[in-house]
């Protein structure tokens, strides 16, 4: 069940993507939330903590399945990679409103606490590859050992470049099918994409 501080949360973030942080009143989203705008200063004190609030939520959420990704014994190193790709382009493909803010910030934020959030997240996903990748290789299922900068880079900017530019390749492939369809399509190949490059930059053969 959404508490009426996530539900203020969600409707917060649908207007930071649109409209950006500046462009963005506290009355717009406490209509859209259905709350008295009392409701928010209550919970969060302002909009830029309200901001502020969103981001570290989502970053939140993902540094929980990378933990819980790590932690698992029942599945192998490769396993584990395909796990964190499938996890991450469902999170790309179904919050693409906090992925547009993200990307806005990570090019223009000069916000001390935001920098500090996503330098923990993507530190948080270097180290979740490191330990993958390092133990990979102890075991004999990875044969190469890239360096984990660029495989971090492979994975995100892939699919985010991907992500963005989903419409155009949409038009491009003159595809009429509906959004939905079109996005089980897309993302299912683009992961498939991402796996064959990691395959490649790992050095894993399944039957070696």
């Amino acid at each position: 069940m959404v508490s009426k501080e996530e539900n203020i949360l969600f409707a917060a973030e649908k207007f930071f993507a649109e409209k950006g942080f500046e462009g963005t009143s506290t009355r717009e989203i406490a209509k859209a939330a259905n709350v008295n705008i009392s409701m928010i200063s209550y919970y969060f004190g302002s909009k830029e903590k309200l901001y502020e609030g969103l981001l570290e939520y989502r970053m939140n959420e993902s540094q929980f399945f990378s933990k819980e990704i790590i932690e698992r014994t029942d599945i192998n190193e490769w396993e584990k990679i395909l796990l964190i790709i499938d996890k991450f382009s469902d999170r790309i493909r179904h919050h693409k409103c906090f992925y547009r803010i993200m990307q806005r910030e990570q090019l223009h934020t000069k916000n001390p606490k935001i920098v500090a959030f996503l330098k923990q997240t993507k530190m948080g996903f270097i180290t979740m590859y490191s330990k993958i990748l390092e133990s990979g290789l102890a075991k004999g299922i990875f044969t190469k050992n890239p360096p984990i900068y660029l495989l971090h880079a492979t994975v995100s900017g892939t699919l985010f470049y991907a992500s963005n530019a989903k419409d155009m390749y949409k038009e491009f492939l003159n595809d009429t099918d509906d959004e939905e369809t079109f996005d089980e399509k897309y993302y299912t190949e683009l992961n498939k994409h991402i796996k064959y490059l990691l395959k490649d930059l790992l050095g894993y053969e399944k039957n070696k």
